[in-house]
């Protein structure tokens, strides 16, 4: 079960985080003040979406379901540290602290933003799994 359902929330976050997440998303999303907040609440909520729809997939296609509670508590887990990966400074606070500058130089953050997000999915297949 544990390995199906990453599957199909990595399938998802790379939906939302792709093809479904507007320029106006990405440009946006770690501005601060409200405009910041709202674009990145409303890419959040793409992604929350998204692996509804992949959680759906599991139950209805691979009669893999963890339950309507459980899968709540994921879908929160997935939106919540999405949208906190992606205010940016989580990612340049680590690069930093793992003495990274060149690394983040030459474009590294968006692989260790990436790493962040598969660890979160990672840890909420775990939970869907285990309940």
């Amino acid at each position: 079960m544990f390995a199906s359902l990453f599957v199909l929330l990595y399938v998802a976050h790379l939906a939302a985080d792709y093809p479904l997440q507007t320029d106006h998303q990405a440009a946006h999303k770690a501005d601060h003040g409200h405009a910041g907040w709202r674009a990145n609440a409303a890419h959040a909520l793409t992604h929350v979406v998204a692996c509804g729809v992949a959680l759906m997939v599991a139950s209805v296609v691979l009669d893999e379901s963890a339950g309507t509670w459980a899968s709540a508590v994921a879908l929160l887990w997935i939106g919540t540290t999405h949208a906190v990966i992606d205010r940016r400074w989580p990612v340049a606070r680590w690069m930093r602290f793992a003495r990274q500058p060149k690394f983040a130089q030459h474009g590294g953050a968006a692989h260790v933003d990436q790493t962040a997000h598969l660890l979160v999915l990672a840890v909420a297949a775990l939970f869907l799994a285990a309940v």
